[in-house]
């Protein structure tokens, strides 16, 4: 982690931070999807050490590694009959074994060089508290394209640590579900959890959507017929052009007012969950799609 040692604090480079989390993450995923353990455990453990949320991460990258890539009900079919055999595709645990004890190596190693790093400015636990903690505590509530500074701002303070456990639960929440109806297609399970990130965590920013997005268009196919495409393109301009105005007319004029700047945020976070919800959606339209075509096609094999 880009660690700033001032006397006895420990800051972040926030800018620095966030490029090299988005740069790893697609790393360890590009080096993932053709089966490099060793470089996509690396990817994954210095991806979790810098922002702590590709943690979760690691569900799809194990599909991927066991399974290969998204393997819509087409494919499934074809590996089927070309083995003359209705027994289900088979998931290696070579690899996620390797990568397990790989990301237990290279995680080892972090932590003994942070360990060095930091020994004279409080050790270990005084970086995780900082960093991690940080990220959990939700204690700066600057401003930010997000939804949880204002909330924690306007909250009382003895329902604080309820609240924090419920936003960060959130997303654990939604991962065994996902990962049970997504299972054939870990690369887009990737993208769905990437963007459950970006609207869910303490400090979002710009550079998480366009993770996401640019993400996006690898699944142009599937989602040809998704729902509100031209609304949400709108939304998405609509509020990377006001967002910024509001936040100058508050922050910097002081002519602004605080509610216009976080109606833009709440904005952006009902955008967001509405791309998430019609992509999952229409991902899975179109695998119940090829299902039917997969069977017509078993069909008639079998009529022939």
């Amino acid at each position: 982690m880009n660690l700033l040692s001032s006397g006895n604090w420990l800051e972040i480079d926030e800018h620095l931070w966030l490029r090299q989390t988005v740069h790893l993450i697609k790393f360890f995923f590009f080096v993932g999807i053709p089966g490099l353990v060793p470089l996509a455990a690396f990817g994954w453990v210095i991806a979790t050490h810098l922002s702590l949320y590709p943690a979760i991460l690691i569900v799809p990258v194990i599909l991927m590694l066991g399974c290969g890539s998204d393997a819509p009900p087409n494919k499934v079919f074809m590996q089927k009959k070309h083995e003359k055999s209705d027994a289900q595709v088979i998931f290696s645990w070579k690899r996620p074994v390797r990568f397990l004890f790989w990301s237990i190596m290279w995680g080892i190693y972090v932590l003994v060089l942070c360990g060095i790093s930091v020994r004279q400015y409080g050790g270990l636990w005084e970086m995780i508290r900082r960093t991690y903690g940080f990220i959990l505590t939700v204690e700066d509530l600057s401003p930010n394209i997000g939804v949880l500074w204002y909330f924690f701002a306007e909250v009382f303070d003895f329902f604080r640590s309820f609240f924090l456990i419920v936003f960060h639960m959130n997303i654990l929440f939604m991962v065994l579900p996902l990962a049970i109806r997504l299972k054939h297609r870990p690369a887009f399970m990737a993208f769905v959890y990437i963007a459950i990130i970006a609207i869910f965590k303490s400090y979002p920013s710009v550079g998480d959507s366009a993770l996401y997005l640019g993400l996006l268009a690898l699944f142009a196919n599937e989602l040809a017929d998704m729902k509100f495409s031209f609304f949400l393109f709108c939304g998405y301009v609509g509020v990377s052009l006001l967002s910024p105005v509001m936040h100058n007319l508050w922050i910097w004029r002081g002519t602004g007012n605080a509610n216009f700047y976080f109606a833009t945020a709440m904005a952006y976070a009902c955008f967001q969950i509405i791309l998430v919800v019609e992509s999952v959606s229409s991902m899975l339209d179109h695998d119940r799609m090829l299902v039917k075509l997969t069977e017509a096609r078993k069909q008639d094999a079998t009529n022939s």
